[in-house]
């Protein structure tokens, strides 16, 4: 049967503090967690009851074990999981300042195993059969991933719901000036857009939501999902029809899983057949949840809880309007 979510790149481990307000000098205890945004998404898809895989590598070390096992564990296809032998399994440490400073320290250098993923190695009949295919700004920034990943994007051609998360990490690239480039050709074959301000003004130049929304739309996707941080979220599609969702209010523990719980949700609401609201209003309210929360993927919610969420949430009601 053809998995009903594939993701596609960083995988790695989080090692986050156990002591909040202070900095990584000070800290003394620290969990160790599974990370990645395309494998957090995996996780939360199935987190839902639907069957998910990614496709990345780790290093030859006990962390690539530890990886293989939580995925086995969250019920997360591991058969696209290869091993590369350029790097160890990359790990990555962050400070937590809350509710909205949460710094991040990637060990990833020379270059990391999700980075040596390469066109051959892929299978292309499981990418094209998927329900949904997701992929990674990240994943463009360095070869062999890059073409690996693009590789992917023109044979599965746009065959179901293929999303783009823009994932800006400027730290990875070694020419930034090329990045809107290769994010054109990625969303040339692409769906669903979904990215920050920051993200968006990379992948289009344009900062203003609306502005940015119109520009991924006219490079090519469907539904352009434009979040604004405390402002909400806007999504846009094709018709020119736009849903603005305002946030969901939380206490803010560590917002670092945030995004990626909103991308298993939105997976969640396009498989479910739910209309734009609804999809991104779930999303939205799954990335609250997360963000209330200090891991990442232990901390993806089911759908009951985000449905309580929900009911839960005292913010204003969902506008619609003409983009």
């Amino acid at each position: 049967m053809p998995l009903e979510v594939l993701t596609m790149g960083r995988v790695g481990v989080d090692v986050y503090p156990l002591q909040t307000g202070v900095g990584l000098a000070e800290v003394t205890t620290f969990g160790k967690y599974l990370g990645g945004s395309p494998t957090n998404v995996a996780v939360a898809a199935a987190r839902y009851g639907h069957s998910s895989a990614v496709v990345t590598k780790t290093g030859r070390d006990p962390f690539g074990d530890f990886v293989r096992t939580a995925l086995t564990g969250y019920g997360v296809d591991t058969r696209f999981v290869g091993t590369s032998d350029i790097a160890p399994t990359p790990v990555t440490f962050c400070e937590i300042f809350p509710p909205d400073d949460f710094p991040l320290y990637f060990y990833r250098l020379p270059k990391a195993p999700d980075l040596d993923l390469r066109p051959e190695e892929l299978d292309l009949a499981a990418v094209r059969d998927a329900w949904i295919f997701w992929v990674t700004g990240t994943g463009l920034s360095e070869e062999p991933s890059r073409s690996a990943t693009l590789a992917a994007l023109a044979h599965r051609a746009k065959s179901g719901p293929t999303v783009f998360d823009l994932d800006w990490r400027p730290m990875f690239w070694k020419d930034a000036g090329r990045a809107r480039a290769y994010y054109a050709e990625a969303l040339r074959h692409t769906t669903v857009a979904v990215g920050n301000l920051d993200e968006c003004e990379v992948a289009t130049g344009e900062r203003e939501p609306y502005a940015a929304a119109k520009a991924l739309l006219a490079a090519g996707v469907e539904l352009a999902v434009v979040k604004q941080g405390p402002k909400g979220v806007l999504a846009v599609d094709r018709t020119g029809s736009a849903v603005e969702i305002p946030p969901v209010p939380v206490e803010v523990v560590n917002g670092l899983g945030a995004g990626d719980a909103f991308g298993g949700a939105l997976c969640h609401g396009l498989l479910s057949g739910w209309d734009t609201r609804r999809t991104v209003a779930f999303a939205n309210a799954a990335g609250a949840i997360v963000a209330g929360r200090l891991s990442c993927s232990d901390a993806m919610p089911t759908e009951a809880e985000v449905d309580t969420k929900l009911r839960e949430a005292t913010t204003s009601p969902t506008t619609e309007q003409r983009a």
